[in-house]
């Protein structure tokens, strides 16, 4: 059971980190062409969406890595 609970943090921080990463480095981008003139409210939740789809799938797929790398190592080739 303990190492349920560890894991369960690990992929949260993971997450996390990587979608304040996203949202970070989508504020480079500059989303707001796309919208009309004063729509500042659809612009951040556009840019916070994104960054969660982005940090997400970054997320899992470096989650999934470590997987199969762990997984790899416990075969011993």
């Amino acid at each position: 059971m303990q190492v349920y609970g560890i894991d369960a943090i690990i992929r949260i921080v993971s997450h996390l980190a990587f979608i304040y990463l996203a949202f970070w480095a989508l504020q480079s981008v500059r989303i707001d062409a796309f919208f009309k003139a004063l729509q500042t409210t659809q612009i951040r939740m556009v840019m916070v969406l994104m960054a969660i789809v982005l940090g997400y799938t970054a997320s899992t797929f470096f989650l999934e890595l470590i997987a199969l790398c762990r997984n790899l190592f416990l075969i011993g080739f």
